[in-house]
């Protein structure tokens, strides 16, 4: 007999009594379960009225609920409950779920109903109502309290200067960070306008820090983009990527980030050296991983403008990308490889690759062991690489099992692509590498025919 499925919800806890019977109404209320719902304690009736209970369930997703008001079929909170002659209470687009598909069995008690009659609880539906009203409406005065207090930081910014100004910023940095009705309220009231005002040529960085903070958790728009992308303020968030702290290098790296989006940045900007050499001490900073993935991104933005692919390469990007590739997760080696991939496309970067000892093998050792993208972006780094000591590098590549793990690659069930450029990599490595040992162990002229 099919079964019916039903839904999580999150942040439930049934509870039982003794035996391991779920609570009945009248003794949830009685031990207080329902937190004061119980005994008639209401939402003032002008108000509650007016309020949805599917809206309030749905807006109050992320809270526990009490287990009573909880449908024992979806783990969902009820809007309609019915109770069955058994005294168990359901949900009753649930129950008549339950019936539909042939069951004549209470769901949880498991005894045969000598009835199926389903009967509206209105003493429960009243009590999940009130309670869901009560929450509802705190949440949402909390919610108006966030508002004001963020509209109030900003009108304290338009008069406050020195250390507490600093403080100001501070305060509404962390209300933004923490509030989505924060944010909202900074963008509706000219925040982003007046928190870009605040950088400049003579900002300090304790200034500085908490407005791109700020900046960061906002959704900027096209004017206010171009306004940050002043020469004087990128100027200044490059000294912060260089010179701040942790917390600030990263939010400068995501706000500059933000700033490529949609744009033509420009490129004296992006091939800025104090900025190409600071995002490369943050990703080479192993004291604070948490700036790799920042910086993996922002470099990615910056390597996709062909004019400064160079720039980046002479800094000395490669070798520690390369030596960092064994120890990268999947998010931030698929970050590293394609920033290495297009690096490759210039004669520098593949200069810079074959001059890393470590990057055949590295690369190599990644095969069958990522995920299809990083397959294809690290064939392609080998295969430039290789094409440019074909004699010396595919020897390297085929001593550290690059032919083995191509045939793994072109019986796999990746896609046509990628088997194509595995085999014009073992073409590769046939016409520069004759040993009798790679033929007969990995067949490799009879892969190729």
């Amino acid at each position: 007999m099919p079964m019916y499925k039903p839904n999580s919800y999150r942040n439930v806890k049934l509870d039982v009594g003794v035996g391991g019977q779920v609570l009945d109404l009248e003794t949830a209320v009685k031990d207080g379960v329902l937190d004061g719902v119980g005994g008639g304690v209401l939402v003032s009736a002008g108000v509650a009225e007016k309020l949805d209970l599917k809206k309030m369930i749905e807006e109050l997703e992320s809270i526990e609920v009490p287990s009573v008001f909880i449908c024992p079929i979806s783990l969902d909170p009820m809007e309609d409950p019915v109770t069955l002659c058994t005294g168990q209470t359901y949900e009753r687009s649930n129950i008549l779920k339950w019936f539909s598909l042939g069951h004549c069995t209470c769901p949880t008690t498991m005894q045969e109903l000598w009835d199926d009659t389903v009967t509206p609880n209105r003493t429960m539906q009243h009590l999940i109502y009130s309670w869901f009203s009560q929450k509802f409406l705190v949440m949402k005065k909390r919610s108006e309290d966030v508002q004001g207090r963020a509209i109030e930081l900003l009108e304290n910014l338009k008069k406050v200067k020195g250390q507490a100004r600093v403080q100001t910023l501070k305060e509404l940095r962390q209300v933004v960070a923490a509030h989505s009705t924060a944010r909202k309220a900074v963008l509706d009231n000219g925040g982003t306008a007046l928190v870009s005002s605040l950088l400049g040529p003579f900002t300090t960085h304790a200034v500085g820090s908490e407005a791109v903070g700020i900046l960061v958790n906002l959704d900027i728009d096209f004017a206010s983009k171009s306004n940050l992308r002043q020469p004087a303020k990128i100027s200044l968030m490059v000294d912060m990527l260089n010179e701040g702290s942790i917390e600030t290098k990263i939010n400068v790296t995501r706000l500059i980030e933000m700033l490529m989006e949609g744009s033509d940045f420009e490129n004296e900007n992006l091939s800025s050296l104090s900025l190409l050499v600071g995002l490369l001490r943050l990703v080479k900073d192993k004291r604070h991983p948490n700036g790799l993935l920042a910086g993996l991104g922002l470099l990615k933005s910056i390597c996709s403008h062909e004019s400064v692919r160079g720039s980046v390469v002479s800094i000395g990007t490669v070798p520690p990308l390369v030596e960092l590739l064994p120890s990268l997760n999947s998010e931030c080696l698929e970050l590293a490889l394609y920033i290495l991939e297009v690096l490759s496309s210039i004669p520098e970067g593949r200069l810079a690759l074959k001059g890393c000892a470590s990057t055949i093998p590295n690369v190599v050792k990644l095969l069958m062991r990522v995920s299809e993208a990083c397959m294809q972006l690290a064939l392609s780094i080998l295969w430039a690489v290789c094409m440019l000591a074909p004699e010396e590098c595919t020897a390297l590549a085929v001593e550290a099992g690059l032919a083995a793990k191509l045939l793994l690659v072109i019986q796999s069930g990746c896609n046509p692509e990628l088997k194509q450029q595995s085999v014009e990599l073992l073409k590769l490595c046939s016409l520069n590498y004759t040993s009798t040992i790679v033929i007969s162990e990995c067949k490799l002229t009879r892969t190729i025919q």
